[in-house]
């Protein structure tokens, strides 16, 4: 396959392919557990054979058919180990892994990137990709120079796939506010659209890595790779190495896991402080462990823009949670239109909802696990139990957006990893608010 399915028409006829039924009745053993079944019940249709079908479909569009599927593959941890597992392997190549372009098409989009005699820049190209990705796929290479480096090309159609696939998901927007009738819908799938389109410009991704690269610069806990030279639809970066995330994941040592986990926690926290940059594509894609014991950082397509780090609210509004000064919580929630006007919560409701999510921070150090996510995922899931309501009535403003879903995939990534963090020292030290 040469290029990705531009037209909606295609791409919407490959989506339907995809066995409803089964994900249906997958979607809806889930509720009945969540309701009190058996789960008996809920795992008598799950397979391989449909995981294997998600991936091969979701593969085939990459863009942001892709993405979706790559945001599933992070919590796979909150779902239930008799659900997840036929479709945790499957998920998990979506991180990594994609149908690849053949080398005639990767050599007309150097060409045109690069120059007719783009060949000359290098002293070797290996045709073969090292790694795919929702928009792009990985080559490696020798620069003219002698340097190693990883060329990042992107996937003729990908603009148009892209675009396509998040009208399509703005056409859902009122749907999504009868499911969710607290948020404001809408500015918040604009956000995200305007998040992703960035990504397809691979020179806003280069200046967003050099500076990344340069707050990093000889750091020990952290390594992003400098870059080479870009282009808009190419990027070349210095080439690293390290055992990635999904490995650890499968059959990672116990140092390995709590070392992984520590190191994405630091970096997720301290980011944007040290960068004025929040990394927003957390994946265990995205993140491999050196042999130097540093954390490898990859991917600065989506980023959220923190010129004076991570938001003061966020560390006020956690701290105020983690001492359950419910009646203050609620009053900074209204302030910065978490709870939207005319909405009327109890203090006490909006509290016993957030409270578990800062359980990690009520010790030295926490174990992140499948099961600790599980029941979160379980207890906001449950539509007749309360913090399920309280929650439903919560609104999340735009520009918390990407924050929000990059703690979430970073959390589940922790969770995936089964890590002992250090979490509260690192919350303490990079997140504002917090010990004020």
């Amino acid at each position: 396959m040469s290029e990705i399915p531009r037209k909606a028409v295609q791409r919407t006829a490959k989506l339907a392919s995809l066995p409803l039924g089964v994900a249906g009745r997958v979607v809806g053993g889930w509720g009945k557990r969540l309701a009190g079944r058996s789960s008996e019940e809920v795992s008598a249709e799950v397979s391989a054979k449909t995981a294997e079908q998600v991936f091969a479909v979701l593969g085939q569009l990459k863009g942001g058919a892709m993405k979706f599927g790559q945001a599933l593959s992070v919590f796979e941890a909150a779902v239930p180990d008799e659900l997840a597992e036929p479709y945790r392997e499957a998920l998990t190549k979506l991180q990594t892994a994609a149908p690849p372009m053949p080398a005639r098409t990767v050599h007309r989009v150097l060409a045109e990137q690069l120059g007719a005699g783009w060949a000359k820049r290098f002293t070797s190209f290996d045709d073969s990709p090292a790694a795919s990705a929702s928009i792009g796929q990985v080559h490696r290479a020798v620069w003219h120079d002698g340097r190693e480096v990883a060329v990042k090309v992107q996937y003729p159609g990908a603009d148009e796939a892209l675009q396509s696939d998040l009208n399509t998901l703005l056409r859902f927007s009122r749907v999504l506010q009868a499911v969710m009738p607290g948020t404001e819908v809408k500015p918040l799938l604009e956000e995200l659209r305007d998040r992703y389109l960035e990504e397809l410009d691979y020179r806003t991704e280069a200046d967003n890595q050099r500076t990344f690269a340069k707050a990093f610069d000889g750091d020990d806990r952290v390594l992003v790779p400098r870059v080479v030279a870009s282009s808009p639809k190419v990027m070349v970066t210095e080439w690293t190495e390290g055992t990635p995330l999904s490995k650890i994941i499968r059959a990672g040592e116990r140092d390995e896991r709590d070392l992984a986990g520590q190191l994405l926690s630091e970096f997720h926290f301290s980011a944007p402080s040290r960068s004025g940059l929040l990394h927003a594509d957390p994946h265990p894609g995205n993140f491999m462990l050196g042999a130097d014991g540093r954390l490898r950082v990859l991917d600065f397509g989506a980023v959220a823009r923190l010129p004076d780090g991570l938001p003061r609210t966020l560390g006020l509004m956690t701290r105020l949670a983690l001492d359950g000064r419910s009646a203050d919580l609620v009053e900074l929630l209204r302030s910065e239109r978490f709870i939207r006007p005319g909405t009327e919560l109890h203090a006490e409701d909006v509290l016993n909802y957030l409270a578990p999510f800062v359980e990690p921070l009520r010790t030295e150090t926490f174990h992140f696990t499948r099961r600790w996510l599980q029941r979160q995922a379980e207890r906001v899931g449950d539509l007749r139990s309360p913090d399920s309501q309280t929650g439903r009535s919560l609104n999340l403003p735009p520009q918390y957006l990407l924050i929000h879903r990059v703690t979430l995939g970073a959390t589940g990534i922790l969770c995936q990893l089964d890590a002992n963090v250090q979490a509260r020292a690192t919350v303490a030290r990079w997140q504002p608010g917090f010990d004020d």
